[in-house]
């Protein structure tokens, strides 16, 4: 069942991805060929006036063919007669209806939360004596941090969410912390704090304050829904720097296999069908955010690849030949391809491992 949802949330990315650019295309003017959902053999394929629409065998792509995309055919329709502005829109709108997938999944997601949670500090834990007095069992509190405050940075790393907080203690291997918080409407450093609960009986993991949380409420979910999708895309960033810093390892390099393979667990280990739709809905959203970003990376054979040459063009004022620039998306499509093998040859090992 998980491997089933899992197909679904790709050919639902995917889909989504190539309507942006069909859609503009359409709008524009552009003579569109076919519109096709998902790589391979086709399963089923309808001509409606000029286009054809097609449904293919394995959901982890497809396209959005349009008339001149890589050479100069004399159609006045083509994609390349098109004027640089349509153009712009059209390649960047595939990544732009990733985005709103993505923040329309989280505005779903956080309509589940009881209560739409916070950075800001609500408590420590502690025990209050006879007389009115706190003994704090927090060490954070010990070592600077206070009610009311609002984490905005720690160790060097924005705080847009509780996602972000969540990666930070989960990625962290650090004791002590350098956190920046706004405490009175100011920005206040507080270098070496300690996350520790000294409580009796406390694990070693277990975190020493509490958050504020407000009322759920359309306002409330929507603000929420942004912050969220902003740690998001601050994550897809962080990662994609420490697989270019080599700091990422290059067996945690993942593709689709391990992808579907992560969903399926997740569905699988959730401890009610609540909890499965939540972790799916959060998956799929960080997926499509995912997706939405790397499309506009400026690599050839990808969207951003295409608008880096709008954008030469733009400077140059006049396009570069269209061979030139098919032969340099090719490259790049090459690249992509033994990315895409080594990663899916990475899931595969860790499935047959158990890794």
């Amino acid at each position: 069942m998980g491997i089933v949802i899992a197909l679904l949330i790709f050919g639902l990315i995917v889909t989504v991805h190539e309507f942006g650019h069909f859609i503009c295309a359409k709008l524009s003017g552009i003579k569109v060929l076919e519109f096709s959902v998902g790589m391979g053999p086709k399963l089923l394929q309808k001509q409606k006036g000029e286009t054809k629409y097609s449904l293919r065998l394995l959901p982890v792509g497809g396209y959005c063919a349009m008339e001149g995309e890589d050479t100069d055919t004399g159609d006045e329709r083509s994609f390349r007669n098109a004027k640089l502005w349509k153009r712009m829109i059209v390649l960047a709108a595939g990544a732009a209806m990733n985005f709103v997938l993505g923040f329309v999944l989280l505005i779903i997601m956080s309509s589940m939360f009881d209560s739409i949670p916070t950075t800001q500090i609500k408590g420590f834990s502690g025990v209050r004596n006879e007389d009115g007095s706190v003994v704090y069992y927090a060490e954070s509190y010990n070592t600077g941090l206070r009610h009311d405050d609002v984490i905005v940075e720690m160790d060097g790393t924005s705080i847009y969410s509780i996602l972000d907080l969540n990666y930070m203690f989960a990625t962290t291997t650090k004791d002590k912390h350098d956190l920046v918080v706004k405490r009175n409407g100011e920005k206040v450093e507080l270098p070496d704090v300690v996350f520790k609960d000294n409580a009796p009986g406390a694990g070693a993991s277990d975190i020493d304050f509490g958050l504020v949380t407000k009322d759920k409420n359309p306002g409330t979910v929507i603000v929420c829904s942004g912050q969220i999708f902003r740690s998001m895309g601050h994550i897809v960033f962080m990662s994609l720097k420490q697989m270019v810093t080599g700091k990422m390892s290059k067996d945690d390099v993942s593709g689709p296999v391990g992808v579907v393979s992560a969903i399926n667990e997740t569905a699988k280990e959730s401890e009610s069908t609540e909890d499965a739709v939540f972790n799916i809905i959060y998956m799929a959203s960080l997926i499509t955010i995912n997706v939405g970003i790397f499309n506009l990376l400026p690599i050839p054979g990808l969207d951003g690849g295409r608008l880096l040459f709008c954008f030469i063009e733009l400077v140059r004022r006049k396009p570069v030949k269209p061979e030139h620039e098919g032969y340099v998306h090719l490259a790049g499509m090459i690249l992509l391809f033994g990315i895409m093998i080594f990663a899916t040859y990475n899931d595969i090992m860790r499935l047959i491992t158990g890794g």
